[in-house]
């Protein structure tokens, strides 16, 4: 069922085509506000999670299943998250939410590097940590409709793409150059709102 396939000159499982496809749609969609991009996320969240435990990258499979709790919430956020329990417009960070998010990455960070270390077998603690870590932040911002989570994913898509280039998840490589196009896309876009 998840024998590799060649596909545009690379080897790729059936998998992760599936999720690649899936994470594809869930940044379009969240790209244009519309909040059925949370049920892709979940959706895709749960075929990554298997896709990166295989691979040996624990921080990013744990990942997925809070992107899935988070997705839940997000989903909720969007459609009842104001003030008047209507849909959130996008806002921007304060100076002081700005410095709560960089704490809170290079908190997550040290705290899921050493764990990652010290208790799985993954040849990448510190980079699967940084990058989860910033990935939670990034969610969590998305969740809040916060202009600056394509700011943090930008970043971190960047980094991903070697990440998973020295993992041989060559197509998902390829899915975070496109989501690095597909955030600074997001972020004109949403730049633009009132």
């Amino acid at each position: 069922m998840n024998d590799p396939l060649q596909l545009f000159g690379f080897t790729t499982a059936p998998l992760e085509l599936v999720s690649f496809v899936l994470a594809l749609i869930t940044v379009s969609l969240s790209i244009r506000q519309n909040h059925w991009s949370w049920l892709f996320s979940i959706i895709s969240s749960a075929t990554y999670a298997v896709v990166f435990f295989q691979a040996k990258l624990y921080g990013d499979s744990g990942l997925q299943i809070v992107f899935i709790a988070l997705s839940i919430w997000g989903w909720y956020q969007w459609l009842r998250g104001s003030s008047t329990h209507s849909v959130l417009a996008v806002s921007r960070l304060s100076q002081r939410g700005w410095l709560l998010s960089g704490i809170a990455w290079v908190a997550g960070f040290a705290v899921l590097s050493v764990f990652l270390q010290r208790y799985t077998d993954t040849d990448v603690p510190h980079a699967d940590g940084l990058l989860t870590a910033g990935s939670l932040l990034g969610q969590w911002l998305l969740s809040r409709k916060k202009l600056e989570n394509w700011l943090v994913w930008i970043v971190v898509d960047l980094l991903y793409v070697g990440l998973y280039l020295y993992k041989g998840l060559t197509l998902t490589a390829l899915l975070y150059g496109v989501f690095v196009f597909m955030a600074l896309a997001g972020w004109r876009a949403w730049r633009k709102l009132p």
